[in-house]
């Protein structure tokens, strides 16, 4: 719990329902879904479309998702996998034949198939109540009517200014006289509103075919994309078996690859035989083990991790045996010698819902376009972002996650869902690319192992390695850089890598005993957390 007489906010309380989202405006959509008998899915949906324009930086039509549901709160967990795929033609030999050494970021070739209409569509029909049409209300109303710019946002918006001015339909639905608006800017979408209006009355087939679909192909063409518009009318998500591993008698449950929620997985897995309870939560020796920990499970990461279909043997990295081989490389007193640093670019934008609804259904969903403005295009009169999650695929021949025909690249965004006894106690996600695995961790860690609430959880000081530094935000005693500097770490600070910090995150705690549910929001994003 808190100390009140300091600065920061309690946890979010209520009994009937709970939505935490990285906006204002979307946590209400989703409190209003659940207020008129919507459930949690429902609302998570709605509170996701309604992201999607008025963070178009981080998620959007042309972005991708995945998704955990428990129904009930109970032990069956649903997963989905609404990632999309490269193009038919994209042959890894066609990109090293004219030179390239990684897919770009900017352009055509790090646009994969947008999986987030489809996985929002399925899921509302599958999980939900309420239609299509009705979910995408408010987020039409936003994209027609206008939204103010908040604060957070405003102030990455700049850093694309270049990306968005090289492509026309970019610059002119997101910069203003070719500068990007201030906080408080009101905002509209006309021609985005018109394709949720589309995808309103035709469901999915409303992006995947016709007028949408077709500016969107030949946009990716004229600037040399590979993509066709059968790729476009044969994408499918899928419901996928979740992944989990016990954790203090907590149970983190994540989506399988091509997501990264292994790399959590992996390195709870490696911390849960090491006593964090006994150290400083925000001292040296807690966050040695975590870098430590976490530098392995990356490395696995990125040499085993791909599209399920052709990836390694990855399940075995869970393995007790593998886990304690890892666990005993561990130095308490330093750091190990260099890994190889992670082969994924550091894409750090993304949006996560948590939702609980009064029945106690729990909903962790998590959506992006990958770097700010995804790929820096925007089909011309749909308003669609394009995102470029194909830059996370590499051109090592047999590597996992070689860019292939139809492949799903390794992917960064990842929901969890924490269960006790059987039954669910949080929905979670934390947004940040790399980071996010560290950040299930630490979340993870800061609750189970030093009691913090939901909000002093996603709040605390955080650390990672970035593949060559250790970032440290502030908060931190001074003497914290110096004991991880001792132990041969190169520490710098935040600010100089990562916009002034790490990540953000929503957190949903239910109390089965007390009957009611408590939220948090980052306080590193615009959010906020609202329940009833």
């Amino acid at each position: 719990m808190r100390r009140l007489e300091m600065t920061g906010r309690s946890p979010a309380r209520g009994c009937n329902g709970m939505v935490s989202s990285a906006n204002p405006l979307a946590s209400l959509a989703g409190v209003d879904v659940l207020r008129a008998g919507g459930n949690a899915m429902d609302a998570a949906i709605a509170a996701m479309a309604v992201l999607g324009v008025v963070e178009s930086l981080n998620l959007g039509l042309g972005g991708d998702c995945f998704a955990l549901y428990a129904p009930g709160g109970g032990s069956e967990i649903i997963a989905y996998n609404g990632s999309g795929r490269a193009p038919a033609a994209a042959q890894a030999d066609w990109y090293r034949s004219r030179g390239f050494a990684e897919i770009p970021a900017a352009g055509p070739h790090g646009v994969t198939v947008p999986g987030a209409v489809e996985a929002w569509d399925r899921l509302a029909a599958d999980h939900g109540t309420c239609g299509l049409d009705e979910l995408l209300r408010p987020a039409i109303h936003y994209a027609d009517e206008g939204y103010p710019v908040h604060d957070v946002i405003a102030s990455w918006w700049p850093a694309d200014v270049e990306k968005l001015r090289a492509d026309p339909e970019a610059a002119r639905i997101l910069l203003w006289d070719g500068q990007p608006p201030a906080a408080g800017t009101i905002h509209r979408q006309p021609d985005l509103a018109q394709t949720l209006r589309r995808i309103g009355r035709e469901r999915s087939a409303g992006f995947y075919t016709g007028p949408v679909a077709d500016s969107i192909v030949r946009h990716l063409r004229a600037k040399g994309g590979l993509h066709t518009l059968e790729d476009f009318a044969g994408h499918k998500g899928e419901y996928v078996t979740p992944i989990s591993l016990d954790y203090r008698g907590y149970r983190v449950h994540e989506c399988p690859p091509n997501g990264q929620g292994i790399a959590a997985l992996i390195m709870l897995g490696i911390l849960r035989d090491f006593d964090l309870s006994a150290f400083d939560p925000r001292g040296a020796d807690r966050f040695h083990l975590a870098i430590e920990a976490g530098r392995l499970a990356i490395r696995d990461r990125d040499r085993l991790v791909g599209d399920p279909e052709t990836a390694g043997d990855w399940r075995k990295l869970l393995e007790p045996v593998y886990l304690s081989s890892q666990r005993a490389k561990i130095d308490l007193a330093c750091a190990a010698p260099p890994v190889p640093p992670a082969s994924l670019p550091m894409g750090r934008d993304t949006c996560h819902v948590a939702v609980v609804d009064r029945d106690c259904n729990a909903v962790s969903l998590i959506a992006s376009v990958f770097y700010n403005f995804g790929s820096g295009l925007v089909a011309p009169g749909t308003g669609v972002v394009l995102q470029n999650r194909g830059c996370g695929f590499v051109l090592t021949p047999h590597h996992p996650n070689e860019i292939g025909p139809r492949k799903r690249p390794l992917h960064t965004i990842i929901p969890a869902l924490v269960s006790h006894a059987g039954r669910i106690s949080h929905s979670l996600g934390v947004v940040g690319g790399h980071y996010q695995a560290w950040g299930h961790t630490q979340v993870v860690t800061n609750l189970v192992d030093y009691g913090y609430d939901v909000q002093e959880a996603i709040d605390a000081p955080r650390v990672f390695h970035n593949g060559a530094n250790v970032e440290l935000e502030p908060g931190l005693a001074p003497e914290v850089r110096t004991e991880l500097t001792r132990r041969q770490h190169r520490v710098v600070d935040v600010s100089e890598t990562s916009m002034g910090r790490l990540g953000g995150g929503q957190l949903i705690a239910i109390d089965w005993e007390k009957g009611t549910l408590a939220g948090a929001a980052d306080r590193r994003l615009d959010g906020c957390a609202l329940g009833y």
